[in-house]
């Protein structure tokens, strides 16, 4: 069993070894596997990159992320500048349906909202608008209804997510699938947090699927 001792240390050194990220800034403190991230960044970007160097060790269950964005005095933004760069970013942004996505901006933190037909599309909304300077919160409040494809047979859903599960290394008892109505609702257990976000992701891309409720535990 890893000790929080050996979780700490090695997420200081995971932390150190991710480009995006000065280690320096960042506090970790670990209590039974729950880690908590504090200090500052310049960008939310960085505040990203610090949250996923942490969730790729092993021992991590879950992660409370209290890392402030700190803006460098020379690089001041206002909400409308940012609210103006990220319009204009997802305009550009092939993943992301024209005019499907509305943008808020209050004191840095972007709220999206809007309808979008995939996934991917939401995931791409966010990830396009992350790297903006003076970004500090992101609220990804964007619909998926795929109001094009008709909804699938729950028990041949759940199925074809547990075989794509397992085609991504999952043993079949590891996780458990429950599809209703193009809800999916996955169970079980498993060793990181990078395994329960994979196979979140994995119950994402099956057609038809409209929310996942991720009951998925870790060790």
């Amino acid at each position: 069993m890893t000790t929080d001792h050996t979780i700490k240390e090695n997420i200081t050194a995971e932390l150190n070894w991710e480009p995006m990220v000065v280690a320096d800034h960042i506090g970790v403190a670990v209590r039974d596997g729950l880690v908590t991230l504090s200090g500052h960044v310049e960008s939310y970007w960085q505040k990203r990159a610090a949250e996923k160097a942490a969730g790729r060790v092993r021992g991590v269950k879950a992660i409370v992320e209290e890392i402030e964005v700190r803006l460098p005095p020379h690089i001041l933004r206002t909400d409308e500048e940012i609210a103006a760069a990220a319009v204009n970013r997802l305009e550009w942004d092939g993943a992301v349906p024209m005019d499907a996505v509305k943008v808020m901006v209050q004191g840095g933190n972007v709220t999206l909202s809007g309808t979008v037909a995939q996934h991917y599309q939401r995931r791409a909304a966010a990830w396009a608008v992350e790297p903006l300077w003076g970004v500090r919160s992101v609220s990804n409040q964007i619909a998926v209804m795929d109001g094009a494809t008709p909804l699938v047979d729950p028990s041949e859903m759940a199925a074809d997510i547990r075989h794509a599960l397992h085609r991504a290394w999952f043993e079949s008892d590891t996780v458990t699938v429950m599809a209703k109505d193009g809800a999916i609702t996955l169970g079980g257990h498993v060793e990181n947090l990078q395994a329960r976000k994979l196979a979140m992701d994995t119950a994402w891309a099956a057609p038809g699927t409209r929310s996942v409720e991720n009951h998925i535990r870790i060790g």
